[in-house]
């Protein structure tokens, strides 16, 4: 017998099975809220209702195929714990900037131009294709299939540090804290990002609402009455000012922006919002094209040609899912990136 309040179960996580004696008080109590608790953190409620369905328990010796049965007290609960099924998405050879990894986790730096997820349109060439490939065995499964946990997402032509679960338990503990937005300060996370112009203070707190745009693609500031209007904050910081005038109006800057919620572009769409939209954003930015015009070269050529939101993922902070350990990361701009703000923070702008 198998009992996980005294043994560790992380060996039967995709083959084998662990069987239960209900005690006084299981009575009454539902097959899967129970049957959760005891297998712990590697199963969520999801997963052993899944199971339950499938077949895989039996109560009393005869199969249990509804997941709100009621338990008696000194009931056997058998649970067969299936081998996970290989990923749907195919590993690919793809290099990856691997900043740390553990048996739990993995953390990486996602350069520009990378899709994170299989997609229309994008069914391979991603990060999950390059991390089953990466991982290999070392995925225990995501609700029963050998695929990376996917608990937060950049931008296509965002770069920078993410992380990654191996684990379900992993995956359901870091899910949770990018659900809480860091209100339990167990999350912590920074950009950076090259604005046109800069904002007239030097930090702030754009406390704004994000809901779909016209084309269901985009994300839009809209009224917080509408109804699908979703809270969304972002503080900022002015780092530097670049061709700053007399009247400290600045031609473009360079801001650290550190999120209280993850809404679907939402950096880019409030930047957008208090009129200093990310360079060389495609869909939040093209209005602000035009300012390349006036910049000196090599710099307006740069800037024309830049073919990406200059947006990075610079810090990410949280507390490990497993230890509690609080894990820090910071990933330096990319090349490009780097290559254009040296150019704004060397040109005399004055001259444009």
């Amino acid at each position: 017998m198998r009992d996980p309040d005294s043994e560790d179960l992380s060996g039967l996580i995709g083959a084998g099975s662990a069987v239960f004696e209900t005690g006084p008080e299981a009575a009454g109590a539902r097959l899967d809220l129970w049957l959760t608790q005891k297998l712990g953190a590697d199963f969520s409620r999801s997963r052993v209702q899944a199971l339950v369905r499938q077949g895989a328990v039996a109560v009393a010796g005869a199969p249990a195929t509804d997941p709100g049965r009621k338990l008696k007290a000194g009931e056997t609960v058998e649970v067969i714990l299936p081998a996970p099924t290989p990923a749907e998405p195919e590993g690919e050879d793809i290099p990856l900037d691997i900043l740390y990894e553990d048996s739990e986790l993995i953390v990486v730096n996602k350069p520009p131009g990378l899709v994170v997820h299989p997609g229309a349109g994008n069914w391979t060439g991603t990060l999950v294709n390059a991390l089953i490939h990466h991982c290999g065995d070392s995925l225990s499964g995501i609700g029963g299939v050998k695929r990376p946990g996917i608990v937060h997402r950049l931008d296509k032509d965002t770069s920078g540090v993410m992380v990654v679960a191996k684990t379900d338990r992993a995956h359901r503990a870091l899910s949770e804290a990018f659900a809480d937005h860091g209100r339990s300060g167990e999350l912590e996370r920074a950009y950076v990002a090259l604005v046109w112009g800069a904002p007239e203070r030097s930090s702030g707190v754009i406390d704004v609402p994000l809901g779909r745009a016209a084309d269901r693609v985009r994300r839009a500031a809209v009224p917080k009455d509408r109804a699908d209007a979703r809270h969304a904050v972002t503080r900022y910081a002015v780092l530097e000012r670049f061709g700053a005038k007399p009247d400290n109006r600045a031609t473009a800057a360079l801001l650290e922006c550190r999120l209280e919620t993850g809404r679907t572009h939402q950096i880019r769409v409030h930047m957008a919002h208090i009129g200093h939209p990310v360079i060389g954003d495609p869909d939040y930015g093209q209005a602000f094209r035009t300012k390349a015009n006036r910049l000196p070269e090599p710099l307006r050529s740069m800037a024309k040609d830049f073919p990406r939101q200059a947006l990075h993922a610079q810090l990410l902070a949280f507390s490990h899912p497993v230890t509690g350990e609080m894990m820090r990361f910071e990933a330096l701009m990319p090349h490009d990136m780097t290559e254009l703000v040296d150019a704004f923070r060397h040109s005399d702008l004055h001259k444009s």
